[in-house]
């Protein structure tokens, strides 16, 4: 085709049609990237969306989570590793009838400890949070919940019924790290 013989009219419809089509692609592939994120990272999706008030900065940080994440060498619990684990659950539970606050206390090392025995690093809170979230997103918000009422214990303003949901919260989570079968996490195109 010879692009010299069209008119300037012509050559500047396709040129829109050809940027038109690009920027429909674009916003398809953005779309899925959403979706894509949305769907991997659940209620996580909604809380990073409203702690950065942007949705590019909130999915540019879920992005560097996923790869974050996806550097750790995270790995099933061999069987007698899960054993012990239950075991020791099951002990700090009875024990929470005579001490909750004890209880509360080595509930939050425990949950540290199979996340240790996984391949995660342990540290600090927010960071230990923000890495869970990629794995374990639709569970996250109970570490959450129980890290702060067992923050608010600390400071004596916590009650037995605060306690024992903090309890159940981290159950929550340990049973998911528990049970949760590992795997690199799929990668997540920028």
């Amino acid at each position: 085709m010879n692009f010299t013989a069209l008119s300037p009219a012509i050559l500047i419809i396709l040129a829109a049609l050809v940027l038109a089509v690009g920027i429909a692609l674009w916003m398809y592939i953005q779309k899925q990237r959403t979706q894509k994120l949305r769907s991997k990272f659940g209620p996580e999706y909604d809380k990073a969306i409203a702690d950065h008030r942007d949705r590019g900065h909130a999915e540019s940080e879920l992005r560097k989570r996923t790869a974050r994440v996806a550097r750790f060498n995270i790995q099933p619990l061999k069987a007698e590793d899960c054993s012990r684990f239950t075991e020791d659950w099951r002990r700090e539970q009875s024990r929470f009838v005579d001490d909750p606050q004890a209880a509360v206390n080595r509930a939050d090392t425990l949950v540290q400890d199979v996340m240790h025995r996984r391949g995660y690093p342990v540290g600090d809170f927010e960071q230990n949070a923000t890495d869970l979230s990629v794995d374990h997103s639709r569970v996250v918000e109970n570490y959450r919940i129980a890290h702060e009422i067992a923050l608010r214990e600390g400071q004596g303003s916590s009650n037995t019924e605060d306690l024992r949901k903090a309890m159940v919260s981290y159950r929550v989570l340990f049973e998911d790290l528990l049970v949760e079968t590992a795997g690199k996490p799929e990668e997540i195109r920028k």
